[in-house]
């Protein structure tokens, strides 16, 4: 649980970092820590873990789900555990991934 706690405050503060550095506006939105918190408390949206397995079982957000994006098959994958009409949290370690994986879902 400890572990979850920090994994969240550190990819949180990531997110917010890689926000105000980038001056191009991006068709997803990087959130606070306060946030993804209260965005990722609505039953509307579906919460994405792109880790590895490994990772994964080390600590994650409780009721997300674990779709790697550098599984080859992350595209289908998606297509199959997401419903298109909800809205979607993603996170990773250091948000390089989830960076990658918005903009696949941004695509698709």
């Amino acid at each position: 649980m400890i572990k979850t706690i920090y994994l969240f405050f550190f990819v949180c503060i990531f997110s917010l970092g890689l926000w105000a550095c980038t001056g191009k506006e991006e068709p997803y939105k990087n959130l606070t820590c306060a946030e993804f918190a209260e965005f990722i408390n609505s039953p509307e949206v579906q919460l994405v873990d792109v880790r590895t397995m490994d990772e994964y079982t080390e600590g994650h957000i409780p009721g997300s789900k674990l779709i790697n994006v550098k599984d080859e098959n992350f595209a289908s994958c998606v297509d199959d555990l997401l419903n298109k009409e909800k809205k979607v949290a993603i996170y990773c370690r250091s948000g390089r991934r989830s960076r990658t994986a918005a903009e696949i879902l941004v695509k698709k």
